[in-house]
Formats: C-alpha cells, structure tokens, sequence
C-alpha cells in the first residue's frame, strides 16, 4: 500500500485532464440548454460506474448546491427489478437499451459511464439513444473503446487505471452539476 503514489498519479490524472475542460464545460451547457428546455436525462453505467449514475441522477432529482426544483433525472442502473426482468427475458445487453427505448425521447440526453467504453450494455444504450436523436454525454476512460464514437461528448479520462477514472468522474459528476444549476435554473 502506497497512499503517497495514489495520491501523486491523481495529481498527475488531473494535470493531464485540463485539456478536457472545453468539452466538459460544452457538454455540460447543452445538457442544461436540454433540461431547461423540458429535457430528461437518462444515465446507466456498470458497478462502480453505475454508482456514479446514480449519484448524478439523485443530485438531479435532490440538490447539489442551490435549493431549487427537483429536475428530471433517472438512473437506470437503480431499478433491480427491471435489470433483473429485461436481462432474463432478454439479455444483459438489453438492460438499458430496453429502458431508453422506454423512456427516451429526442429532447432529452443520456449520459453513460465507463471506465472502459467496451460495456455491450452501455453500446447498445448508446445506439439506440442515437436512433432517438438523444443528445450522448460519455464519461469513459481507458482510450475510450467504442463509446466514443457514439457519443456526441465522449469525455475520456487519459488514465487506464480504473480508480483515477472513476474519480475524474465524481469531478466530472460535479461540474455537470454546476452547468445545470447556473445555467438551466440560474443558481450557482
């Protein structure tokens, strides 16, 4: 165990990651201009990436800064009974696909997490998303696999280690956040 080396590796992620902030802070704009237009957003992700869903859902729906309206926000990673309901009549690639399908429209966005960007499940979340016209925020990392390319903001950590991933996407969570509330309801 070397705490000193995670810590020093987070630093240099960070450092590595400015170069992401125009399209962080683009992503995070056209997210807001969607919710303030009527918009829903949709997020999924796997494991500790599906954790991150749901904690950018429930900031959403809860609060993160300012007191204001709840916004329209639903993790689809969150519900046990559909996942379990759609991967046994169906398949586990179909376990968000199924759920946009449901619940997507063109005016809303769908941002998926993954460390990875080769989940099946989030591909086929993504390319139906796409046959909506939905608006497609990644936050992925390693390269960004094939998420990337049907993402219209592919947002890829340049990490391949999955804990310094996940943590550039609490950060990513957060600034999202700060997009929403200052620009969609005018609070910050």
């Amino acid at each position: 165990m070397n705490l000193s080396h995670d810590l020093s590796a987070l630093e240099e992620t960070v450092k590595r990651c400015r170069e992401l902030l125009p399209n962080v802070e683009k992503a995070g704009r056209e997210l807001a201009e969607r919710i303030r237009k009527g918009g829903k957003v949709l997020t999924c992700g796997n494991g500790g990436s599906a954790a991150d869903a749901m904690h950018i859902a429930e900031e959403m729906t809860g609060r993160y800064r300012a007191n204001r309206q709840a916004l329209p926000a639903l993790c689809l990673s969150s519900d046990g009974a559909a996942l379990t309901c759609i991967a046994n009549d169906w398949s586990y690639e179909d376990v968000f696909s199924r759920q946009v399908e449901a619940f997507g429209k063109p005016e809303d966005v769908l941002i998926v997490f993954s460390t990875s960007g080769k989940s099946p499940n989030i591909l086929k979340a993504l390319e139906v998303a796409k046959s909506r016209k939905m608006l497609r925020i990644g936050a992925l990392g390693k390269e960004g696999g094939p998420a990337a390319a049907l993402c219209d903001h592919a947002i890829v950590v340049p990490s391949e280690d999955t804990s310094r991933i996940q943590e550039i996407h609490g950060w990513l969570i957060h600034a999202w956040l700060e997009c929403v509330e200052a620009l969609a309801i005018g609070k910050s």
